[in-house]
């Protein structure tokens, strides 16, 4: 029987508690692989590397801003392809349903987040069934 190939993602936010229970949730499906990444300043090195299929971007952090990584990444041609969202308090689950989760052409989704909001994303994102 092959196995399935798990999906990776790349969760980048400052606060460590919150990377950690949302990469446990989301291994505990058993179809992703989560690497998370507390230091905004290595979340570049980070995608190269890990080659994640989508990337959760938290907007401010103190050693680097989410926009600046996310424009990096867009910069790079093995980055350049990867999704990315931001995942943040700087709007309200209100102005994001407002925008229909866009906000400057970038994909938003409000903290506070369910660990089932993200992974219905996550799944409609990455075409899981």
């Amino acid at each position: 029987m092959a196995s399935i190939k798990k999906k990776k993602i790349l969760l980048v936010d400052d606060e460590e508690s919150f990377t950690m229970m949302v990469m446990l949730n989301l291994e505990e499906t058993g179809f992703l692989e989560v690497r998370m990444e507390n230091k905004g300043t290595k979340a570049f090195e980070a995608a190269k590397e890990f080659k994640p299929d989508l990337i959760f971007l938290d907007v401010i952090m103190p050693d680097c801003a989410g926009p600046d990584i996310a424009n990096q990444l867009s910069e790079d041609e093995d980055t350049k392809n990867i999704p990315i969202v931001f995942l943040t308090a700087v709007v309200t689950q209100e102005e994001a349903a407002e925008k229909e989760g866009n906000i400057g052409g970038r994909t938003f989704i409000a903290k506070p987040v369910s660990v089932e909001k993200l992974l219905s994303f996550i799944k409609e994102k990455l075409k899981i069934r």
